[in-house]
């Protein structure tokens, strides 16, 4: 039990460590090609910020535990959601002014439903996760085109800026991106094991340790860049961190984990519980940020009420589980 805690810290640090050599050495490598640098921020370092998420769950998935690979993905999302972005707009209010932001703001819910429309039978056949997958892809494409046409885009300026700030030789770049990946499939691994060993210990579902330890683990990258961004006054990388990475989880780490490992019997509460919450959240982050009128904005109360609600979701499930031990 100690070794499996000393696997879930060890394991933490180095995978937030290594995602962000991996986003750097990945975005400055793209800089190098001459990949302008708004289709970088949707797409390069959209997906990377999302990758702790995909491998975690891929190797979840390879070990026969896709729950923790369901769980990570539902998770990540609250806690991207109610956790990132509620600490961030209390340490300063978000204003969306990207128009690419608020493009996805509405597609990140349809992605949201049609998640749920293939969960609702309480499974997800492989064929199922491809489509989550080629949606996945169709939103990669979406994004090039996006930025393609959108040079002018509030999220560009933001981003040449955090560039030129984290510019590298290509040789270091391109040491960082296969370094950074090597070592984000290793900590995986680690945390992987960690967790499920834990588990397995403590009488707790893989959808429970992925819905809370390993989504919070794997969703440090996006607090960090968030919250950061947030004080820079980048408040559309801010958001468009966790828009961003929302749909790669829906699309890529349900689709990879279900490809890998097809769920033959997702647990009801899922359904009942998880995927609602989300939803609630994602709803909740679109009526906030969208703006109607406008350009969006997430004041402190509006933060302070995300935040809210993710802590009550996770003091909910601290609750059914003592509950269930009693």
């Amino acid at each position: 039990m100690a070794l499996a805690v000393l696997a879930i810290i060890g394991g933490f640090a180095l995978l937030v460590w290594s995602a962000d050599r991996f986003v750097e050495g990945a975005a400055a490598t793209a800089q190098h090609a001459g990949m302008p640098s708004l289709l970088i921020g949707m797409v390069v370092v959209g997906f990377g910020t999302s990758a702790p998420e995909m491998v975690v769950s891929a190797m979840a998935a390879l070990d026969g535990k896709p729950d923790i690979a369901l769980g990570n993905a539902l998770g990540s999302n609250i806690a991207n959601t109610g956790l990132i972005l509620g600490i961030t707009a209390l340490i300063a209010p978000i204003a969306v002014h990207s128009k690419i932001v608020r493009r996805e703001l509405p597609l990140l819910l349809t992605i949201g439903v049609l998640a749920g429309v293939l969960l609702w039978d309480n499974a997800l056949t492989r064929i199922e996760s491809l489509l989550l997958l080629a949606g996945f892809f169709g939103l990669i494409g979406w994004s090039i085109f996006a930025a393609l046409g959108s040079r002018d885009d509030v999220l560009a300026t933001e981003m040449e800026q955090e560039l030129a700030a984290r510019s590298m030789p290509l040789g270091r770049a391109l040491f960082w991106l296969a370094a950074g990946l090597i070592l984000l499939i290793v900590s995986s691994r680690i945390l992987v094991w960690g967790a499920v060993d834990i588990a397995q210990a403590l009488g707790v579902s893989d959808l429970i340790i992925g819905l809370t330890i390993i989504a919070l683990g794997t969703s440090l990258p996006e607090l960090a860049a968030s919250v950061i961004a947030a004080r820079k006054g980048e408040h559309d990388i801010a958001i468009g961190n966790v828009v961003g990475s929302n749909m790669f989880n829906l699309l890529a780490v349900i689709g990879i984990a279900g490809v890998i490992a097809p769920m033959q019997s997702v647990a009801a509460e899922v359904l009942s519980r998880d995927w609602p919450t989300m939803m609630a959240m994602t709803i909740a982050l679109f009526v906030m940020a969208y703006g109607f009128r406008g350009a969006g904005r997430i004041n402190r109360v509006e933060g302070l009420l995300l935040l809210a609600s993710y802590l009550a979701y996770i003091a909910y499930l601290i609750i059914s589980l003592t509950r269930a031990a009693g």
